[in-house]
């Protein structure tokens, strides 16, 4: 994702790092892993060089999701964070023109999607997604509220850990990463038969984001520290594609 990655030395993917796709502690894995070998594919020139985007498709209020759904107007229900972090390679080096996207659910735990049908109401302020584009040093950041904890139906009673979702994008929209990141402290993580599918714990504390109070505001809003690192032994574990851009 940078321009002087011929000049590098070669860091080698780890393919061994991504779980095993049949968990049977994760019960949807039992129908959706594959059953035959996998197909590896080369990508055209067009995913890899096309469409691309640019800075105008961003606004204002495209990182601040206490707001952007009323487009101003009201606030969002629900305990206000900062997320911030940086976008970097293996090398510690910064990504900057990133295109950052989130997700989530509510401070209640319910997303706004048609098949979400838990009990927790809707918040009619909150849209729940959100997007911005990394500075020259890779920094970005997203005002939000802390999204809830929810039920969902794997075994009796399983509940996801409060979490959201992370997509980072190369240099085209064929380029794709897709995480999640969680919060420190949640003692549902330990909990989650999704989590549980990564056996390194390394890898699942990296996505994990510590509280940062030094860039907290007093009176206002908590703040987490989540970088995104795309590659080598300290990469941010990605669900589409473990190894990495």
């Amino acid at each position: 994702m940078t321009d002087d990655y011929d000049t590098l030395p070669l860091i080698p993917r780890n393919r061994a790092v991504h779980p095993d796709p049949y968990d049977p502690g994760y019960k949807t894995t039992m129908t959706r892993a594959p059953s035959l070998p996998l197909l590896s594919l080369d990508s055209t020139v067009t995913e890899q060089t096309g469409p691309v985007f640019g800075h105008g498709v961003i606004g204002t209020l495209d990182n601040n999701l206490i707001l952007n759904w009323t487009k101003g107007e009201a606030p969002a229900v629900g305990e206000r964070i900062l997320v911030h972090g940086r976008v970097l390679d293996e090398t510690g080096r910064p990504v900057p023109e990133t295109l950052v996207e989130i997700w989530q659910a509510n401070a209640g735990g319910r997303y706004r999607h048609l098949k979400d049908t838990y009990f927790a109401p809707l918040d009619p302020n909150f849209g729940g997604c959100g997007r911005t584009l990394t500075d020259v040093q890779g920094h970005y950041q997203f005002l939000t509220i802390r999204p809830g904890a929810y039920p969902w139906p794997n075994r009796g009673n399983d509940w996801r850990p409060m979490h959201i979702h992370f997509s980072v994008f190369g240099r085209a929209f064929g380029q794709r990463l897709i995480t999640q990141m969680y919060f420190e402290g949640d003692p549902l993580i330990d909990r989650c038969p999704i989590v549980a599918t990564i056996k390194d714990r390394g890898q699942i504390e990296q996505l994990v984001a510590p509280l940062d109070m030094s860039r907290a505001k007093p009176m206002d809003f908590l703040a987490y520290k989540f970088d995104i690192v795309l590659r080598g032994r300290r990469q941010t574990f990605f669900e589409n594609r473990p190894e990495g851009m």
